[in-house]
């Protein structure tokens, strides 16, 4: 395909691949934050960064932070950033947010 929208055999497979708890919360409308423990980010304009349900974090600059979500890693660059507060659940990240990427 054009434009960089072509995928490769394996990240098609990926996609296509479900466990089977991700089944059951699928079929029952479960909330996947809740029960998988997927990792939940809220950006507030471009200041304000919101992070629930993540393990750990790995880096900590003023240009990035990488966090260990449950399923995957959540890196967040910019400038000025630092951590508001955290708890073992959630934190808050303030700065000038340019990127949120998520990564295995």
């Amino acid at each position: 395909m054009k434009d960089g929208w072509a995928i490769t055999r394996k990240e098609r497979e990926a996609r296509q691949t479900i466990s089977g708890r991700e089944l059951v919360v699928e079929s029952l409308k479960l909330p996947k934050d809740s029960v998988l423990g997927a990792s939940i980010v809220t950006v507030t304009g471009n200041t304000d960064a919101f992070v629930e349900n993540y393990k750990g974090i790995i880096e900590y600059t003023s240009e990035v932070i990488l966090l260990q979500g449950k399923t995957c890693k959540i890196e967040i660059c910019g400038k000025r950033l630092s951590i508001v507060y955290y708890t073992n659940e959630d934190m808050k990240i303030s700065g000038f947010i340019e990127r949120v990427s998520y990564f295995m």
